[in-house]
């Protein structure tokens, strides 16, 4: 059933499957599949939704494409592709991150008509914007179905959500986001610390770390980055969503959850990390110039975040393995990655799905987009990018990648995204900020999430397990 509010449809479907998982190539993932939602009701023209997304003509003029992504350099690949392609002009807007405003607004957006014709969307959100009807099915547009083939097979089945295409195309994967540990090599020396193996030799280097001297601390834990933690989660198999049937059931508290908060709420509460820092700031960016915060636990795309906002430290990075929770064991998170995806309300699907498919699968745009914006490439082809091959300057001639694809390998791929993980970032990262702040623990915020979420679901008419 669909319900139309100013251009912004309510998709409330009676079922949900969870499609089968695949691990192919160097990285691993996990796949959320809905079944096929069709509106009701339709356009004046007594279409189905659903029907009038699939429809993909060309434009027979000149088009200006709008654009939203957070990607650094972003605005240079653009340039390349409206030089080649004067008859379809991309405009870029740059925004923040996609919780800490972008998705926000780009609902906002959508529910006034307003959106743009392509948004950069996560994978553990796109269900959702599908669910609220905010994207367009691409699957007939040119090229589309073929390109299947380009992408690493886990991360087309985030864009047509495990259903091996019947079920639609709804975004053109873009980069994964595999997690280890960024850090300050030179001070872990001078202090006599190798990189941390274990969470527990983590602990250890951040007592060290914080003795040695006054406001240094190992890391920051961020109020604004529920995603971030949700990759800490991710590597100790905390699933926070399962199928059973028909049905959802929550699990954001679980034990293996309270492991990983009870762990950071002891480092919060013994003052080891700074939680007045917020990702991607510039006092965190300050912060890591001064010495003053000492690694980052964050994905492939994190090396150009350090790399570009804390340029005076170059040489002195380092990038290990992230921490594990048993000795000798080989398990990693999973933050971000991301689509392009082509907006509901977009008047040119064609020329829309024709530049996202060219921004991920060029050689030149998938090189700028890594040199740039550091994109840990989910098409094929990008992860023979000679730059992810060679030494990096930055990080003392260290072949970082190589770190990288391990840890993509390590990725648990049943790791299960619910359909409404915009509510549940935003119920994790208000509890979050109250927890950092000394008003609740991070073993609260898990209570909280976990009733909310299941709340949220069955406001979508989902069917729901306690």
């Amino acid at each position: 059933m669909a319900l139309r509010t100013r251009g912004w449809i309510t998709l409330r479907p009676s079922a949900v499957r969870r499609g089968s998982l695949a691990r192919h190539g160097l990285v691993g993932g996990m796949v959320l599949t809905l079944t096929a939602l069709t509106a009701c009701g339709g356009g004046s023209d007594g279409t189905t939704d659903s029907a009038a997304g699939s429809a993909c003509e060309k434009a027979s003029g000149k088009v200006t494409l709008d654009y939203w992504s957070w990607v650094p350099g972003m605005q240079k690949a653009v340039d390349v592709w409206n030089g080649e392609n004067p008859d379809v002009q991309v405009r870029l807007r740059t925004t923040p991150a996609g919780n800490a405003g972008t998705y926000q607004n780009m609902s906002n957006a959508l529910k006034a008509d307003k959106a743009p014709d392509l948004g950069q969307i996560e994978y553990d959100s796109l269900a959702s914007f599908r669910l609220k009807g905010g994207l367009r099915d691409i699957a007939k547009c040119d090229g589309v179905s073929d390109a299947r083939v380009k992408f690493v097979d886990w991360t087309w089945a985030q864009v047509d959500f495990g259903a091996g295409g019947e079920d639609g195309v709804w975004a053109v994967p873009q980069d994964t986001g595999p997690m280890a540990l960024f850090y300050r090599k030179d001070i872990f020396d001078q202090l006599g610390l190798a990189a941390p193996t274990t969470w527990e030799e983590y602990e250890a280097a951040a007592r060290k770390i914080k003795a040695a001297k006054k406001g240094q601390y190992i890391t920051h834990f961020s109020q604004t980055d529920p995603n971030w933690f949700t990759g800490l989660l991710w590597q100790n198999k905390a699933s926070m969503f399962e199928r059973s049937g028909d049905s959802w059931k929550v699990t954001v508290d679980r034990p293996e959850s309270r492991r990983v908060a009870d762990y950071w709420q002891r480092l919060i509460d013994d003052k080891l990390v700074a939680t007045d820092l917020q990702g991607f700031s510039p006092a965190l960016y300050k912060s890591w110039n001064d010495g003053e915060v000492v690694s980052w636990i964050s994905a492939a795309w994190g090396y150009s975040t350090i790399r570009d906002n804390a340029k005076s430290t170059s040489g002195k990075w380092a990038v290990a393995p992230m921490p594990q929770w048993e000795k000798g064991g080989q398990q990693a998170g999973n933050w971000g990655g991301s689509t392009t995806a082509v907006l509901a309300g977009s008047e040119h699907p064609a020329e829309a799905a024709k530049f996202a498919l060219w921004l991920n699968t060029d050689a030149k745009a998938l090189e700028i987009l890594n040199r740039e914006g550091g994109l840990y490439p989910a098409a094929k082809a990008g992860l023979e990018l000679p730059a992810l091959q060679q030494p990096v300057d930055f990080y003392g001639k260290q072949k970082v990648f190589d770190v990288f694809a391990d840890a993509s390998a390590d990725v648990d791929t049943d790791f299960t995204w619910g359909p409404t993980m915009t509510d549940t970032y935003r119920f994790l990262s208000d509890g979050t900020a109250k927890a950092t702040g000394g008003g609740s623990t991070l073993g609260e915020v898990l209570k909280e999430t976990d009733s909310q979420s299941t709340e949220s679901l069955r406001e979508q008419s989902l069917d729901v397990t306690d």
